[in-house]
Order: C-alpha cells, then structure tokens, then sequence
C-alpha cells in the first residue's frame, strides 16, 4: 500500500509503502496518512494487507487474520469514526466469504478495499457539488486544519465545495488557519490549494477572530473527525474557538463531511473519546530541548467537540443539512444508498 507521506510536506513529496498492518498503525499513529476519509479507506486497504501478507490455509485462517489486522488498527487512533466505520465493514465482507478459495477470498477482500477507496472519491465530488451553492462569487473562506484531497481519497471535504465553486468560474479566496501544533494548515492545506491554483494565506490561528472582526473572512468551512445524531462534531483542536467567533461575527459557519463521518451511537459530542497527543509535539514546536531541563507541563488534545447549535449547516453527500440536527440526520442518513458510522 502506497500512501504520500504527509509528515515530510511541504518540503517534499514522498512516498511510503506499507507493506504489513504494522507498517500501517504506524503510519496512522504518526501521522503519515491522517484525515478521517483517508484513515477510513487506509483502514480498507490495512484489512488486505492483513491477508495477503504471508501465506495462509484456507479463508478461516485469512478470516482470523484479517480480525486480528482490524483489531490492531483500531487501536492507532480513537477519535475519527471512519476508521471504526470502515473496518467495521471489512469484517462484515469476511464473514460472508466462508467456505471461498484462498485466493477468491483474498480477490474479494482487496475489492472491497477498493470498492471503500471509490465510494469516498464519490462522496467527495457529491460534497463539493452541495456545498458549492453555498460560496458566493468573490468569496474568502477560512479554514482550519486540512480537509482537501490529502484528508480523503477525493477533493476532500471542506475543500470539495472550494474546487467546485472554482470550476464553476467562481472568484474564491483562502484563509488558512496555521492549526498548532503540527501546522496541518500551514503545511498541507495551503501547499493543496496552492498547487490547485487557489489563492490562499496563512494565517496564525490566534489571527482567526480579528480577521473576522476586519471583514476578511465571509464564511468558514472546516470538516470533521466525528458527527454525533445531534449534530455535535469533533473536529481538529481549534475548531470550536472557531465556530464562538465566528457567531459572535454573524458569520456562517460550515461543516462538510461524508456519510461514514456520522456516528449515530454517539448521542452527543459527550459520548466522544478525545484523542490526547504526546507532549513533544507542543513542546518541539515552542523549541524545548529535552536535555536543556525539565520542561513545563503540556496538555496536547488534538480535537475539541463543536456544539450543533453554533453550526449553521452540515455539508454531506447527502446534500445541505440545516437545524434542528437530529431529525434532520435521521432523516438524511435513513435514505437508501446511505452510509453511517
């Protein structure tokens, strides 16, 4: 499996090559793949890998490996409910192939994987296009994070309604939020819109509300790691300070994700687990030399749960979804062809 590694942008554009679940956790405990679209669809492929690497009896062997590959994989990253999703999935088309070939089996395992891959390409397109109608001519959208073609196996999410308002022959202008402490922003959604054409600038994330206040910013988009069944989401540290500003502002506030984002176990954004990152990554980033003393304490969390109500719409393959949530994500992800954690 072949992914671009995202720790080494913008200054360069390397590949990395799983070729075991173990290579995989890696690369998403790390931070090589990230994004919840991408950590879905790498999660597919990791489901392939478990039962392709190495030989194997019969497909109940296969069948145990691959349980065991998803298990291990469930444990490198806790917040973004694509991952659950999509292995969650490959375990539901294993066992429905008891009693194949070896080699059928590993053939309809890796389809499945792809079949995961497709999806989240369309899903992309079907995002942009809904939320496309939501970008003025000569508009300037801030964003937080990264949440282009990186993030997914497609345009992204947050970006999709961007590219799409541009192919349309829209004027469409960029803030992009630093987003500390490991700059994803900065580093990832300003080097993907800078290669697609799309003016950007970077902006501080301390910068994000007096931009507002200047009338620089006329919308904000960002996507999301985890939708509750009220319309709670989880979603890069920093978004929530994001969406107090951007009310207090008068300004819209935008979250775009697919189908496979939405967890409906989650009642609220209470019921999420938060994922707490090592303190290094703060630390190395103010410039703290391990062998220069202790350093100071570091409280690392890499998301913040966004309340429904400070969201003006939720942006979904599904089209525009507006208030009050629950309904309207019951209804929506009720449909036939929807998807769902």
């Amino acid at each position: 499996m072949r992914l671009i590694d995202q720790r080494r942008l913008p200054g360069e554009l390397a590949w990395l090559d799983c070729r075991t679940v173990e290579d995989l956790f890696a690369a998403i405990r790390e931070l090589a793949v990230r994004g919840a679209p991408a950590i879905g669809v790498a999660a597919a492929y990791g489901a392939a890998l478990a039962v392709w690497d190495g030989p194997a009896g019969n497909a109940a062997e296969l069948d145990r490996r691959l349980r065991a590959g998803c298990d291990r994989l469930a444990g490198s990253r806790p917040t973004a409910v694509n991952l659950f999703w999509a292995l969650s999935r490959m375990k539901r088309i294993s066992a429905e192939l008891a009693g194949l070939s070896v080699e059928e089996y590993r053939r309809r395992v890796l389809a499945e994987a792809r079949a995961v891959h497709q999806e989240d390409l369309e899903l992309s397109r079907r995002i942009g296009r809904a939320g496309a109608e939501l970008i003025p001519d000569g508009a300037r959208v801030l964003t937080h994070c990264n949440a282009g073609g990186l993030a997914t196996a497609g345009l992204g999410t947050a970006l999709a309604p961007i590219y799409w308002a541009r192919a349309a022959g829209r004027r469409v202008a960029v803030l992009a939020d630093e987003t500390r402490p490991l700059l994803q922003g900065a580093r990832l959604t300003a080097w993907e819109l800078s290669r697609a054409g799309v003016p950007v600038t970077v902006i501080c994330d301390g910068m994000a509300a007096a931009a507002m206040r200047q009338g620089r910013v006329d919308l904000v988009i960002t996507g999301a790691d985890r939708i509750a069944a009220n319309g709670d989401v989880a979603n890069k540290i920093g978004t929530y300070a994001l969406a107090v500003a951007a009310r207090h502002h008068r300004i819209p506030f935008y979250v775009a994700a697919p189908a496979s984002t939405f967890d409906p176990a989650a009642a609220d954004g209470s019921k999420m687990v938060i994922e707490e990152r090592p303190a290094a990554e703060v630390l190395a980033a103010a410039g703290w030399n391990p062998a220069g003393g202790s350093p100071p304490a570091v409280w690392n969390p890499a998301f913040d749960v966004t309340p429904a109500e400070l969201i003006t719409a939720l942006v979904t393959d599904r089209g525009v979804l507006r208030p009050p949530y629950a309904p309207a994500i019951a209804g929506a992800f009720a449909r036939p062809g929807a998807g769902g954690g």
